[in-house]
This record gives C-alpha cells, structure tokens and sequence, in this order.
C-alpha cells in the first residue's frame, strides 16, 4: 500500500496567498451561501457546488480552504488548478503548481501540464526539453505521446536544433493515426525556417482546410511561393468567404498585390499554442464537453494572447457553463483586436440574451445587420433578441428580411426562420400567416417536436383544427416524450376534445416534470374536476394561484378564484368558449440560431 506524502501546510498557504490577490477579490467574492465549516467537509462541500455551479473562481477559494486541512491530497490539489485555469487565472495555476512540484514527489499531472506551459511563455527552450526527457525517459520514443512529442519538436527549433526538429516531427507523422495534426505542425515549422515548397506540401498531407488558421496558412505561404492566384482560388471556393473579415482582408491584399506576410505562427509558443486549441477542440466535442477542453483553451490563449480563435473557443465554452459574463470577456477581447467576425457576434448575441443582457443583445444584433445586410443569419439573430423581449411585431421584419435573403438557399436553412417567424406572428395575433409559416416549417421538419408542438397547440387553443392539431402533438410526444410542455399540451388537447379522462395521465407526467409552473398546475385542476376529483382540483387551482408567471405563460388569477367559489362547471357555463388557455411556448433557446445552418 502507497504511503501518503508528508502533510505540507506551506503548500497551502502559499494557495490561499494566491487566493487572495485582488483580482480574486474583486472580481468574485465567495457565496454567502456556503459557509465554512470546521474541519474538510465545508470547504470541500462548497468547493463541489461552485463546481458543479461552474463558479470557477469561488471554487478555488474553496478548494484551497479544503487544502489547508489536507495539503497532500491531489485530487485537491488538481481541483484547485483547474478551477483557477478555467476562470482565466493561468498565472496563479502555475504559481500554485510550481508550489507543488518544488518538493521531491510532488505535483500532479495536471501540474506538470502548468510547468510545461510555463517555460513554454518563458522560452526557456533547453529547460524543457531536458524537463521532457525527465518525463519520459531519454531511451522512450517521444513520439508515443502527440502532445508531448509535438513540444519537443517545437522545442528543438527554438532551441537553435532545426534539423532535429523537422526529423522529430517525420518521426512522429510515420504514425498514420496522428499524422494529419503532425504534418500541420511541420507545415507550419518548414514555413518558419523559410522552406514554403516544403510546407505546402506537407499541408497537402496536413488536417487543415477545415478551419481558419489552417485556410490563411495555406494562403500566406502560396503567397511566398508567388502563387498568389492559386490562393485566390482557394478562398473563393469557400462558402460563407464573406463572412470572414479576415479571410477577405488577405484576398484583397493577394490581389492587389501587397506584401503578404506568413505570421500564422511567428513562434514555437504560436505552434504549441495551436496544438492546445487543436486539444481543446476535439476535446469539446459532443453534448458534454470534457472540462480539459477549457483548460486547453484557457491555455492556447496564455501562449498566444492574439489567437482569436482561442478566444473564440474559450467563449463558447463559458456559454455551455453559462459563465455569460465571462464569455463576454473574450469576446470584448476578440473586438479589441479588430478581429471581428459575424460567427463570433453572432455567438456574442446569444451569450448577451441568455446572460440576461438583451438591450445590449439587441444593440449588437442592430450593428451586425448595419455591417453585414446581407447576412441572413443576422436577420435571424435580431429577430430571435427582439421576440426575447415580447417585441414580436419588430421580429416580423428581421425575418422577413432573412427570407427573402434565404430565397434560393436550400430548404434546410429555411425552416428555423420560418418557425420563428411564425411564433412572432402568432404572438402578434396574425394567426393566418403564422399558421403558413409554421406548415412550411414542418414540410422542412417534420420531425421538430416543439415545431409540431407550437402549431398542434396553436389550432387546440383556437378550437380548430382539434384532431388534426392532436396528431401533431401525438407526433411531438412520441419524438419528446419527456418534455413536460409537450405532455401539457397533449393533456390539455384530450381536455378541449371532450376526452378527459385520456387527459389525467400526460398532465400528472407533465406536473412531474413543472410541478412550480401555474399553468400547468392549472390545466391539471380543470382536468381533475371534469373527472370528478373535485377536491384534488381545487388544491391545484390553489396551488396555481400561489406560484410565480413562468415562461409557458400567465394564469388568469380571477377566473381560478372563480373556479374555487363557484366550480368549473359554472365558470364554463358562463363563457361561449375557453378561450384563455396559455399560449404555447416558443423554442426553449429562442436566441439560438445554429439550426437554421443545418
């Protein structure tokens, strides 16, 4: 059994000094909501809910308070770097992990991850490679390991070793499972020592027509080799070209005829700056990213502050945290820079409207249009802001204007912009045209459940339409099946066909799911009453009255209490028809405007 190392408070220590810098401080004061406790537990407990609440900078409070009953522990101690690394704090992650690994034995992986990073800022090239050859042993082949070997042979270029740097990276491109990302790297290597025959041939074996750093190295360097109408061709053949200011800016100057520079990397910590975003990447792949992606990110951009493409990755990485203040912070950098581009302001609006931020969402919606009027999906993204904030009539407009611009796209890139446009003329009461845009939608997708939910309970609401608008809210359910708007809306479709006892089972699974939604807990006493458990209906109705509005929509306050004094039946009697129901809700990320690039 592993002895455990010597308990060591200095370790510590020297964290809650970092801890208590005045950025720290500042910037983001630990929860009043979570105490501390005598012992590990408080702090540790504290530490997994700013976790788990992706409060990065509180959890590093935590987590070095925990430290300080248990300084030797490194599932704490690696809890603490990534914390403080993913709120941007790189320099104190390092700080803290050089702390660690001063004493024999000490340190994590994650830590050495740090001190690598470290010299790699420093340029302290021979240290790191001979800190490599520590790791892995001079006798093992470094190219088993891509990231590590990939530093090496950067390593040796800065350290005056060329040769032996492009034969490091040969070496591990023999590997077919890696060599497309090798290969990019000795490109960009063979670019640096001036050899541009070689990196482009290299980029012809390389993974990098896929993304924007790899199009403008491949440019630059046709560029160097005079073949400046071959790069031309290759950035016209790209869709969306006139999206990318950058990309537009380096075909101006091609063709003008002006001094083109290869600045992609101007540096061994460029190239290793890339290799972590290229980590981070693949990394955040897939519905639930890897916490490293960030890491890697946060990382990419420590190395290589002008990479906009890390900001961009590490912006979008806060939003699927919901750290939207954060995300902000690099795209303000990004903006700083004059690297604007519609993809990000188009990521920049959906984190300020989901950040709570919407007048200044729709600010920069306004300017993304002015700037880019041709531009559908800055239609869109305005239209979405604007029907955030109940200003449906305004929303017809924007995607008007996205239509008529979509006009010969295929239909998949029509069928977001005429759901949204629809919900904006429902809620605008132009019941017509929506109903048109919402069928023209579902021709595109049938297999949307809350397009065929918004339009099957749009007809139920109205009293038209009743069998046809319960087959498509069938459909959605079957497509749904645990979505509690959708089970509503089928409980409240048998309900207005007659069926009510069919209507108890999917609005108590849909009360299961929104037991604090009003609406709901509304539909379920009207359900309850017709079937003859008059009391459990009026509990619900009690209930309803007692929660706050919710996004499914309002109650109606005076007809519940009606209903508690004199009975639905009565209620029902006096009214020629149940015309207040809620009105159906709209997509749950309404400023989210990926799917209309599908």
């Amino acid at each position: 059994m592993t002895q455990r190392p010597a308990r060591r408070p200095w370790i510590a220590a020297a964290l809650l000094a970092l801890m208590a810098g005045p950025t720290l401080a500042d910037d983001a004061p630990a929860p009043a909501t979570a105490p501390m406790m005598r012992g590990l537990a408080g702090p540790y407990l504290a530490a997994r809910m700013a976790t788990v609440e992706n409060d990065f900078l509180a959890a590093a409070r935590y987590y070095a308070r925990a430290l300080a009953q248990d300084p030797s522990d490194p599932y704490l101690q690696d809890s603490a770097l990534v914390a403080l690394a993913s709120a941007g704090q790189v320099d104190r992650a390092v700080a803290y992990a050089e702390t660690m690994l001063t004493e024999a034995g000490g340190g994590t992986e994650f830590a050495t991850l740090m001190r690598r990073s470290q010299l790699i800022r420093e340029g302290n090239w021979d240290a790191l490679l001979a800190y490599l050859d520590e790791r892995h042993g001079t006798d093992m082949p470094i190219s088993e390991d891509l990231m590590d070997g990939t530093i090496r042979a950067w390593a040796l270029l800065g350290a005056g070793r060329a040769s032996d740097s492009l034969e490091a990276f040969r070496q591990m491109a023999a590997d077919a499972s890696i060599a497309p990302v090798v290969n990019y790297h000795l490109a960009l290597a063979l670019a640096l020592v001036g050899d541009y025959e070689g990196a482009d041939a290299m980029l012809d074996q390389a993974d990098a027509s896929g993304h924007l750093l790899g199009l403008t190295a491949r440019a630059q360097i046709l560029a160097q080799l005079d073949r400046r109408d071959e790069a031309v061709e290759m950035l016209d053949a790209l869709p969306g070209l006139e999206a990318e200011p950058q990309l537009m800016a380096l075909r101006a100057a091609l063709i003008a005829g002006e001094p083109v520079a290869f600045d992609v990397v101007t540096g061994p910590a460029d190239g290793i700056a890339q290799l972590f975003l290229a980590f981070a990447s693949a990394l955040s792949g897939g519905p639930d990213p890897e916490p490293l992606s960030l890491i890697h990110a946060r990382l990419a951009v420590w190395l290589q502050p002008e990479n906009t493409e890390a900001r961009l990755l590490v912006a979008q990485l806060l939003q699927e945290r919901q750290q939207f203040d954060l995300a902000e912070e690099e795209y303000e950098a990004v903006r700083a820079q004059g690297q604007v581009r519609p993809v990000a302001e188009l990521s920049r609006i959906d984190a300020l409207s989901r950040g709570g931020r919407r007048a200044e969402a729709e600010k920069a919606a306004l300017a993304l249009t002015a700037a880019y009027p041709d531009l559908a999906q800055a239609w869109v993204a305005l239209g979405d802001v604007l029907r955030m904030q109940e200003k449906h009539a305004m929303a017809v407009p924007a995607y008007d204007k996205a239509l008529s611009l979509l006009a010969d796209a295929p239909p998949q890139a029509r069928w977001f912009p005429l759901y949204a446009r629809g919900i904006a003329l429902e809620r605008s009461g132009q019941f017509d045209r929506a109903e048109a845009d919402l069928l023209a939608a579902i021709e595109i997708r049938d297999d949307n459940a809350s397009l065929l939910n918004y339009l099957g309970y749009s007809w139920i609401d109205r009293n038209i339409q009743l069998e046809r608008g319960l087959d498509l809210i069938k459909r959605a359910v079957e497509l749904s099946p645990d979505d509690g708007y959708i089970l509503d809306s089928l409980g409240w479709a048998y309900f207005r066909l007659g069926r009510y006892e069919d209507a108890v089972a999917p609005m108590e699974r849909a009360i299961a799911t929104m037991a604090a939604d009003p609406l709901v807990n509304d539909h379920l006493g009207d359900i309850y009453w017709m079937v003859g458990r008059e009391r459990e209906a009026q509990i619900q109705w009690k209930r309803a009255l007692s929660l706050e509005p919710t996004e499914s929509g309002e109650v109606d306050p005076a007809r519940i209490r009606d209903k508690l004094e004199r009975g639905l039946d009565a209620v029902m009697a006096d009214e020629a028809a149940l015309t207040k129901g809620r009105t159906p809700p709209g997509p749950q990320n309404v400023a989210d405007t990926s799917e209309a690039a599908e």
